[in-house]
């Protein structure tokens, strides 16, 4: 598959260079822009169907058959608060968007207007501002028990065992981004210390504990070397074609583990794996939450406050401790005269 390029995707001028803005100047991700540019091409799409007139085609939910880079500025410029929620409603109803892919869209439609008035000054007031973020329904991260994180370890095997015993370990213990996995380059790791690019290209410092560093010595130990002409040879490549792995492979790997242990189907995946790293810090390590937001490069407290959730076996406990809990109701009167 291409690789995303904003100088190539068909796009209006004005969509284009906030595109750039954030690309060069916010410092965001290829597949973070890539989605800003999916969610307001399909805006914009719709934005031009309604203010023409034309017919919502049903057989065609993405609108593809719209020619979007030829809306006209002053369409793009003029669209109203109202225009937002209409689409909102579309993509819920015929896309069957969730709640948290509704949220995204909202985000991309705030920060491209929030830029046209801020940064471009070609609008007085962002129509945007007050666009509000669908209610989401809140439950807990999905993550693996100490016990089978153990046993997922132990059942990793096949011809690339060290590689992706390596892989699992790095998420299990550090828990970094799958992005942040993939990017580690030899020169990243330096004694007992890892350097990852994060979010928003933020360098953050990770500590390697025993288990990464085995399990780097040991995969290093079998790891073909890269091409001669790689100035800086990533950690992670593939056995056949010494390329670096890409983050699609890393999931499959994941899951291909995943179910050779019996966890499969259940939801998880390698940011399961950062969820399991840093509940099993919290509740196993009593790993301080301003701490963990450090270790996880949270930007916000509130974003690893969901890891203070407490197990099941927590909650029988604290339900064990209350001082009532081993006291015997009287027998009833029936009980009582058969004794």
């Amino acid at each position: 598959m291409q690789a995303f390029s904003i100088m190539t995707a068909p796009a209006p001028q004005l969509l284009r260079d906030y595109l750039i803005y954030m690309s060069t100047i916010k410092g965001r991700s290829p597949r973070t822009v890539e989605a800003y540019y999916n969610d307001l091409r399909l805006f914009l799409r719709y934005l031009m169907a309604t203010r023409s007139g034309t017919p919502l085609p049903a057989d065609d939910p993405n609108l593809e058959n719209i020619p979007f880079a030829s809306i006209s500025e002053e369409m793009i410029l003029g669209a109203r608060l109202s225009d937002a929620y209409s689409f909102l409603a579309y993509v819920q109803s015929v896309n069957q968007n969730n709640a948290k892919t509704r949220a995204r869209k909202v985000s991309s439609l705030r920060g491209f207007y929030k830029y046209l008035q801020s940064k471009a000054g070609r609008i007085e007031e962002n129509p945007m501002e007050q666009l509000e973020i669908p209610a989401q329904r809140k439950s807990l991260p999905k993550y693996l028990t100490l016990e089978e994180s153990l046993h997922l370890l132990e059942s990793i095997d096949g011809k690339d065992r060290e590689r992706d015993y390596c892989i699992i370990t790095i998420l299990l213990n550090c828990g970094i981004r799958l992005s942040e996995l993939v990017g580690i380059k030899l020169s990243d790791i330096r004694d007992d210390t890892l350097t990852v690019l994060g979010k928003g290209n933020k360098e953050r410092m990770v500590y390697l504990n025993d288990a990464c560093l085995n399990a780097i010595a040991s995969y290093l130990a079998v790891r073909p070397e890269p091409p001669k002409d790689t100035d800086k040879p990533y950690l992670f490549v593939s056995s056949r074609t010494r390329a670096p792995l890409t983050p699609r492979r890393v999931e499959q790997i994941v899951e291909t583990h995943l179910k050779a242990a019996g966890l499969g189907g259940r939801g998880y995946s390698p940011h399961k794996l950062r969820h399991t790293a840093a509940t099993l810090m919290y509740q196993h390590g009593g790993v301080d939450i301003r701490v963990l937001k450090e270790i996880l490069g949270h930007v916000n407290l509130g974003t690893t406050e969901i890891y203070t959730h407490v197990s099941n076996d927590q909650i029988a406990n604290a339900a064990d401790r209350n001082p009532l809990s081993h006291v015997k109701s009287k027998p009833s009167k029936k009980e009582a005269e058969t004794e």
